[in-house]
């Protein structure tokens, strides 16, 4: 019983129109389901993912009328994107420059080549060179070349003041392995710290930055609102008896209908989720319409009607 990678991971928009139109146009991934968030259904729920809507693949984004982010510790602080290959991260460059999309140069970070950008809310993103290593799932449709598209997420970066809480929720409930470390950027006096799950690698690594004079975060458009990692499905009833048992305060069993998931929060306050892979985005819509209208949990389907009028038009 462990995880196996990056499941998903949720952030924050006050803007969903133009949000959809950077994750679908500037980036080429695709929206894999349009729904709303199922304890607020006055917000979007939108999922950007592979051409096949894999585990693991999808960034999501609540859309809420906030103000930004206040950026600092305590907090999920860049997402990852895995593309394969030095010449992807110089096509990306042009790219980006190209959008007028606020970007770095192509540098080399904890032995990988990486691009850091931001989107229109300063939401703090990379491009990750995961040397094309395993499967991909491009989609035909995409305005990025096949070659060049993303393949799916990870490593994902959080901040903390102190490592210790943060430390021992993931290597003894979580069975992460702690592997490396390496120089924060921009903070060269402080450390980050790999902890890698499964068989490791970029799509199944959570990098911890330990940041003690950074102010407290505060969420907002811009923010990361959780990040979920994987499990198989017939392990999920075993994870929620493991929370239960040694009284990690958390959710309980929560079906998502896409997904089963636990929530709960490490000691440095940042919202983890863990989640089934199963039965997937093509549960209630046909794999090759995905995204293309809204899609409702069946517990909220009488109230369609109602939910529908209170959303804008992408």
């Amino acid at each position: 019983m462990e995880l196996t990678g990056i499941h998903h991971l949720t952030a924050v928009t006050a803007e969903a129109s133009r949000n959809h139109d950077f994750y679908t146009r500037v980036l080429g991934m695709r929206l894999v389901k349009k729904t709303v968030n199922q304890d607020d259904t006055s917000a979007y729920h939108l999922f950007y993912a592979d051409g096949e809507a894999t585990p693991g693949s999808d960034m999501t984004f609540f859309d809420w009328p906030v103000g930004p982010e206040r950026r600092g510790t305590h907090s999920i602080t860049r997402t990852g994107l895995r593309v394969a290959g030095e010449p992807s991260l110089r096509w990306w460059k042009q790219r980006l420059t190209a959008e007028g999309v606020t970007h770095d140069d192509i540098t080399v970070r904890d032995g990988r080549l990486t691009l850091d950008f931001e989107d229109f809310e300063g939401q703090r993103l990379s491009l990750i060179d995961d040397g094309g290593a395993g499967e991909a799932h491009p989609w035909a449709r995409s305005p990025v070349p096949t070659e060049h598209q993303v393949r799916g997420l990870g490593p994902i970066t959080i901040s903390v003041p102190d490592r210790e809480g943060t430390d021992f929720v993931l290597t003894r409930v979580l069975g992460m392995r702690q592997v490396r470390d390496y120089a924060t950027p921009g903070n060269e006096g402080s450390g980050s710290y790999v902890y890698e799950m499964g068989l490791g690698g970029p799509a199944a690594e959570l990098h911890v930055a330990v940041e003690p004079d950074l102010p407290v975060a505060q969420p907002g458009a811009g923010s990361v609102h959780h990040v979920a990692f994987r499990i198989p499905d017939a392990d999920y009833q075993a994870w929620a008896e493991r929370l239960d048992a040694i009284r990690l305060p958390s959710s309980g069993p929560v079906d998502r209908f896409y997904f089963r998931s636990l929530y709960f929060r490490e000691p440095g306050g940042i919202l983890f989720e863990i989640a089934t892979d199963g039965p997937g985005f093509a549960t209630d819509e046909p794999l090759e319409t995905l995204g293309e209208s809204l899609s409702l949990p069946p517990f909220l389907e009488s109230r369609r009607q109602q939910i529908e009028r209170g959303l804008k038009p992408l």
